[in-house]
């Protein structure tokens, strides 16, 4: 049992290291102090060091979880009770979230670090499906045309989302709201 309670914990301290580093990536870049990570999650720097001994570690970390977090979103959004296309229009919500932070990380995730290769194939492999399960079930309940692709959709959404970045009169939440507001059009 005490076994089991540490797992756990070790489990939540770490979820809380990388969602205080992702906040702190989006605030300040990926080259945010280490300290100031250590802040935000309430550890010392030495226990960041100790589960993610380079900076790069900790990126690729931090990208993975948040991949993970909205993969695992989609299904439970759909099981939630809402219509497929509600499920769909939050899940994109969060995707969007994601982006933000991604972009971020857009820098990092260029270099050379051979450990950022395979993660836009983790990303594609994770979420793709998802977008499609959602599309799948929208489409099926009458909801939305059914002639979209997942990957067009998600590329869609990360276009809009590359304005925000540098003009804060654009308002990539509202024209990714059109978007998907525009999947129940009709051919």
């Amino acid at each position: 049992m005490v076994e089991r309670s540490r797992r756990a914990d070790a489990r939540r301290n770490e979820e809380s290291l990388l969602e205080a580093a992702a906040a702190a990536f989006v605030a300040s870049g990926v080259e945010a102090p280490v300290r100031d990570i250590a802040a935000r999650a309430r550890v010392g720097t030495g226990t960041i060091y100790r589960h993610f001994p380079t900076r790069a570690d900790l990126i690729i970390a931090v990208y993975r979880h948040q991949v993970d977090a909205c993969a695992e979103a989609g299904p439970a959004l759909l099981a939630g009770g809402a219509t497929p296309h509600t499920a769909l229009a939050r899940w994109i919500d969060l995707f969007v979230d994601f982006l933000v932070t991604k972009h971020g990380l857009a820098a990092a995730l260029q270099s050379d670090n051979t450990g950022f290769e395979t993660l836009h194939a983790y990303f594609l492999d994770r979420l793709l499906p998802v977008c499609a399960e959602l599309l799948d079930a929208a489409a099926a309940a009458g909801e939305i045309r059914s002639d979209v692709e997942a990957y067009a959709l998600m590329r869609g959404v990360g276009n809009l989302c590359i304005g925000a970045d540098s003009d804060p009169r654009y308002d990539a939440r509202r024209l990714v709201g059109l978007l998907v507001a525009g999947l129940r059009q009709a051919d």
